[in-house]
């Protein structure tokens, strides 16, 4: 076996330059480490790298409480620290040593691949891995097995963006840079909410329209977001109706001849289909088919073709059955205009997480091969084999994200290897994702952290280094190849994603290969980079010219950067030249189709899913920090307060919310930014977060809902668009409990109430808080629980003794408060719950209640005079709350740009991360409304 570098532990406080872990902008970071409170190594803060050209130190606010989600109290609680393995699957896992868990592996492996052939092995892995882990992860499925079977959860988000490029540009090369912001005319974001899920890119976006204000900002989505509500123009256009939407645009811009002729005629082929294509879809009709007027369409396509227009786009567009026809409708309007090449000009992609750029240039899905090669090509794949020293690379298709579990549930695929994602949380049609789970003869799970909703399943979980743990390189959504460096050892007994899959590479190669060379000689992450750049010379994403020891010295780096260049190109195309065969740009006609799910009399309502501001995916690691739950501080079920009036529900009430496939009970929040005949869940909220048995069984989570029908080209879930009906839940018995738990492991108490959601109609479990970590559970119920699961559950925050208390048996009502030091420090409502809003204020301000005695059992929504309330919480970095800043606002009647200067002086809201300014924009054009 290969020997492994373990670095020694260090003891002086110093600072360490990385790359964010959340989405793809790649922001540049500095962790700060030394001595932690357990006397290990440990993160003990993180802050933007003002070097770095992606984000120049700016942080949203994610990235600014990564520190947090590694702190050593976190980390004892959430990380997975040793192997485990189980002999039965009615056997709980043992740990293990790495030796015994990885014979055990690839022995395991071995045996399916020898009896059922190498499609029988499933590689699930993960935007969130470096570009060397994936490399390894690539080579030895298709190298070493010979299965073309691994994908990545990037097929979820990015795979209709690859098929778009690819389709209409030749090439998987978003052809724009960050710098674009600062030179474009218009900027048309689609089916994208950058002040979300980009907040850093929108922040550059904010002060580029500050120094040019003759700037314009169009957003097309069907929901009031706040990217849209700071637009010039919002297209609040029919869910799925976007190519309509584009085709629209293009008949204006035909009828009105704004049209680059002469670039399309040089630079391009198929333009005349389309124009007929386009001529039947006037600007009325497109109209009518989007739910939009018609001069504003015209306007848009107006603005575009002026430019120079950089178009913003992600999920809305690409988590469609139809999201390769969308990306390229889209990027045929910047051919149709010659909006493409220059600066300020381009279709940008945004990427949705850190590295699904890397994981797509080392070929790491099930239809790709090394340096954007094609598995479909004989020549590609002969090109793959000679690299990798071996007489051929398979060439039958591997099974892409759904269809791989597909294919595990039907007994097809014997054996799962799952590394770094939950895809029990992220996946659609939930239920068929737990078949292929327990159906599998073999899953192996590897995963930093040991609460995820799939790690469960696992006969054998690896645990894997986590960020500031590892080595190695990201590529930004412009390009931008970026170091990842350890700044701290691996947890506890950790390691890399890339030498788990070698070492579990090696032993495979004893049994399948014995005597050969091995294809895994690797004993750094440089040494898997420097083989990934050799298998790109002459590629369109040669990087021949970069190497680790320039990225040290001189910062991160874009793509293409042959050998012999000195720099990376920041813009593709701006000789009009393309990456395909004839170097002409394609343009391919697509007529608009409706979604694989249409609302209909049954399922008429249209549900889509989208990102909170604070928190990321499944939340295994930003549901680690309390704090970032105080914007969106439940899970809710978003819509139009006129449909909440036809279904009789208001904010706070029970919906069952029912797919063809599941039914999830949920909270209803109104929202007047949403299109009526439209629902809106945030994607985090799975199986750990919110439960119960629905309308007929245990509830999956929001996932459980979505549909499985993929775009046939991209293979990419439809995760935007699914048919649900709304039908008001009747649960009159609520309960909630809320504190701070005598067992300072509270995610271990949160995991443990999770595990007992399905024993209720309606159940949640999250965290809040600031200073301190503390649980809010709620339950809602058709019949009160029984009384000694209560006593249970309130034992558990400390509510067992002490309390202060009132009980009224004939309305089952309880209201049961626990208080230290004279201020709140748990409650419990059953009943009537109506007082858990005020009361949750003073339990989490920390505030004196000690002179309010009894008033503090009042079962009555008003709270008692002296108590002012704090709203939600807007800025999470300083902690500031809606009230504050109303009352502000109501006290310094200012004009807009003077009331925002004036918040973020005083309050300090805004001014740190600035990922709530936004918002707090939005605040301040309310009360300008209203007054």
């Amino acid at each position: 076996m290969l020997p492994e570098a373990v670095p020694a532990p260090r003891t002086q406080r110093r600072e360490t330059r990385s790359t964010c872990c959340y989405c793809g902008i790649g922001c540049g970071v500095v962790i700060e480490s030394g001595p932690g409170t357990d006397g290990r190594d440990a993160i003990l803060g993180v802050r933007g790298d003002e070097t770095h050209p992606a984000n120049f130190g700016r942080l949203c606010s994610k990235g600014a409480t990564l520190h947090l989600s590694a702190a050593p109290e976190v980390y004892a609680q959430a990380r997975a620290a040793t192997p485990e393995v189980r002999t039965a699957r009615d056997r709980p896992r043992q740990p293990c040593g790495w030796d015994a868990a990885l014979d055990l592996v690839a022995g395991r492996l071995e045996g399916i691949v020898r009896a059922h052939g190498p499609d029988a092995l499933g590689i699930y892995v993960s935007g969130q891995l470096l570009t060397e882990d994936y490399y390894v992860f690539n080579k030895l499925a298709k190298g070493l097995v010979g299965t073309n079977n691994i994908d990545t959860n990037s097929r979820l988000c990015m795979s209709s963006a690859v098929a778009g490029y690819k389709r209409t540009l030749g090439a998987d090369a978003p052809p724009c840079c960050y710098d674009d912001l600062d030179h474009a005319g218009t900027v048309f974001v689609a089916g994208a909410n950058p002040a979300f899920a980009h907040p850093v890119l929108y922040r550059r976006l904010e002060e580029a329209r500050r120094r040019n204000p003759r700037m314009r900002l169009v957003v097309a989505d069907p929901r009031r977001t706040d990217t849209a509500e700071g637009a010039d123009l919002h297209l609040p256009l029919a869910p799925g109706s976007d190519v309509a939407l584009f085709l629209g645009m293009l008949a204006v811009m035909l009828a009105e001849d704004l049209v680059a002729r002469d670039y399309v005629a040089a630079h391009t082929s198929g333009f005349a289909e389309l124009e007929a294509l386009a001529t039947q879809w006037p600007v009325d009709r497109a109209a009518a088919e989007c739910g939009l007027p018609g001069d504003d369409i015209a306007a848009a396509a107006r603005w575009f073709a002026q430019g120079p227009t950089l178009s913003l786009y992600c999920q809305g567009l690409n988590q469609s059955s139809s999201g390769t026809d969308k990306n390229a409708a889209l990027i045929h309007l910047h051919l149709a205009t010659a909006q493409i090449g220059r600066p300020g000009a381009g279709p940008f992609s945004l990427t949705g997480q850190p590295n699904a750029m890397g994981g797509r240039e080392v070929g790491g899905m099930a239809n790709l091969l090394s340096a954007h090669r094609d598995l479909a090509s004989e020549r590609d794949r002969a090109e793959v084999a000679a690299l990798w020293g071996l007489p051929s690379v398979p060439a039958r298709p591997g099974r892409t994200a759904v269809e791989m579990f597909e294919a595990a549930a039907a007994g097809e695929i014997r054996a799962l290897w799952i590394a770094c994602t939950n895809p029990a949380q992220s996946l659609p049609d939930q239920r068929m994702v737990r078949r292929a789970l327990e159906r599998a003869e073999f899953v192996v799970v590897q995963d930093a952290y040991i609460g995820t909703a799939t790690a469960p399943y696992a006969d054998v979980l690896l645990p894997a280094s986590g960020w500031g743990e590892k080595d190695g390189t990201v590529t930004n959504s412009e390009r931008r190849i970026s170091r990842v460096r350890a700044a701290v050892p691996g947890y506890a007994d950790s390691r890399e994603d890339w030498r788990i899959a070698r070492d579990v590479a090696v032993r495979l190669e004893a049994r399948l290969r014995p005597g050969r060379p091995s294809l895994f000689p690797y004993a750094s992450a440089e040494q898997v980079w420097n083989e990934h750049r050799e298998s790109t010379r002459g590629r369109d994403l040669d990087i021949t010219g970069l190497s680790y020891a320039m990225l040290e010295a001189e910062g991160p780096q874009q793509w293409p950067l042959p050998q012999g260049a000195r720099e990376g190109l920041a813009r593709l195309y701006a000789d009009g030249r393309f990456a395909t065969a004839d170097g002409r740009a394609r343009f391919v006609a697509s007529a608009p189709r409706a979604p694989a799910e249409p609302v209909d009399r049954h399922y008429p309502f249209a549900l889509t899913g989208g990102r909170l501001r604070d928190q990321w995916h499944g939340m295994s690691r930003t549901g680690t920090v309390p704090q970032l739950f105080g914007h969106a501080p439940e899970p809710t079920l978003d819509l139009h307060p006129a449909d909440a009036a036809r279904i009789g529900v208001g904010d706070g009430d029970f919906v069952y919310a029912t797919s063809r496939r599941a039914s999830q009970v949920m909270r209803v929040r109104r929202d007047p930014g949403l299109r009526p005949g439209s629902v809106f869940a945030a994607m985090h909220w799975g199986e750990e977060w919110v439960g119960g048995r629905g309308s007929h069984a245990a509830a999956l989570g929001i996932n459980a809902l979505t549909s499985p029908a993929l775009d046939p080209a991209s293979r990419q879930p439809e995760l935007k668009h699914t048919a649900v009906k709304l039908l008001r839940a009747e649960l009159p018995w609520q309960w909630v409990v809320a504190g701070y738990p005598r067992d300072p492991d509270w995610l271990a108490l949160q995991r443990r109430l999770s595990a007992t959601f399905a024993d209720y109609a309606y159940a949640s479990c999250v965290p809040f808080g600031r200073e301190r970590s503390g649980l809010a559970w709620r339950v809602a119920a058709h019949a009160p629980v029984d009384g000694t699961r209560v006593r249970e559950i309130e034992a558990l925050f400390g509510i067992d003794r002490g309390a202060l208390s009132y009980n009224d048996p004939r309305r089952a009502s309880t209201r049961r408060l626990r208080i230290e030091d004279g201020r709140l420090a748990a409650l419990s409502l059953a009943g009537d719950v109506s007082a858990y809003g005020w009361l949750l204020e003073y339990l989490e301000g920390g505030v004196p209640v000690g002179a309010l005695g009894r008033l503090l059992l009042l079962p009555s929504r008003s709270p008692p005079k002296a108590h002012r309330p704090r709203g939600r919480t807007v800025c999470t970095c300083i902690g500031v709350g809606e009230q504050a800043i109303g009352d502000w606002l109501q006290a310094h009647p200012l004009a807009a740009d003077e009331a925002l200067a004036g918040l973020q002086a005083e309050l300090r809201c805004g001014t740190a991360c600035g990922s709530c300014v936004p918002e707090l924009r939005r605040l301040v054009r309310e009360r300008e409304c209203a007054a």
